[in-house]
């Protein structure tokens, strides 16, 4: 069985936003870090991204440029998962798609060696059924990095129905080899830290529909009153209304409790087109 002791290559399919911050973080800790993606051009930008993000680091005094340059000579890059055969964790980093996910796991586990770990660093999507669609369900395991990767200390560490102690206890301790702060968590739509959030934000929606406060002052009260960095309809726009939307309409799903009913005005301004930060008019213009 994969120890953390014996991790030292680490895996990572998808050079995107989370990809390319796991494989950043890995490679400063002293991992060395293969990621892999569709395209070269994709591997790319991702390692340009991780590049920019050392260099901020340099500005702050954070890290030196030899540090800089011995990260980033630790991170291959490629699109074929033959690369892959140097890992003993693989973590699965493509976009929150459960088909996808599906297909990209079968092919890594037909790949990669039987001790090796598999870890996914899904956001909503069940670790008991992505396991499933392995071969390995005891070595198989959510890593539920936050973004940004480099910047934020928690990973959500998300045992399925069949993952082992030996799995959870390796990922853990590899968590915190990379720098991070891991809560253990059961598997469970949203885990634990949307399950709480998540349903905020809708909260946070009512509240401006039925006209209690100004989006303004319910962010400023939050930020305020529970000492949050950024108010919750803020933070909506920065993730995304639409992601706000389907995450709650999980929810729904998943429990079966009106609780999780996502707020009409929610719906209204997704349907709109105002999806946050990203069309730049959301709750707030950008």
């Amino acid at each position: 069985m994969t120890s953390t002791a014996s991790i030292q290559t680490v895996g990572i399919i998808g050079a995107g936003t989370m990809g390319n911050g796991i494989a950043q973080a890995c490679a400063a800790a002293g991992l060395d870090v293969v990621m892999v993606d569709i395209s070269e051009q994709a591997t790319a930008k991702g390692l340009a991204s991780i590049a920019g993000s050392f260099d901020r680091l340099i500005k702050k005094d954070k890290l030196t440029e030899a540090d800089k340059t011995a990260a980033l000579a630790r991170i291959r890059t490629g699109i074929d998962y033959a690369l892959l055969d140097t890992a003993q964790l693989v973590i699965e980093a493509a976009t929150e798609n459960l088909a996808l996910k599906l297909k990209i796991l079968q092919q890594v586990d037909e790949r990669v060696g039987p001790d090796v770990i598999l870890a996914s660093n899904t956001s909503s999507i069940s670790i008991t059924r992505l396991a499933a669609a392995t071969g390995r369900a005891d070595r198989f395991i959510g890593m539920h990095f936050f973004n940004p990767v480099p910047m934020m200390a928690l990973v959500e560490v998300i045992r399925g129905l069949q993952t082992s102690d030996a799995t959870h206890d390796a990922v853990r301790s590899l968590a915190e080899r990379v720098g991070k702060t891991p809560i253990s968590v059961r598997n469970a739509p949203g885990f634990v830290v949307n399950r709480i959030l998540v349903p905020m934000i809708n909260e946070a929606f009512f509240v401006l529909a039925e006209g209690v406060a100004t989006a303004e002052d319910i962010d400023e009260g939050m930020k305020l009153g529970t000492n949050q960095p950024i108010g919750p309809l803020a933070l909506a726009d920065l993730i995304g209304l639409d992601v706000c939307l389907s995450v709650m309409e999980v929810y729904l799903e998943e429990f079966g409790d009106s609780k999780y009913r996502p707020c009409p005005l929610l719906r209204e301004y997704v349907a709109a087109g105002r999806l946050g930060r990203k069309t730049r008019h959301g709750v707030y213009s950008y």
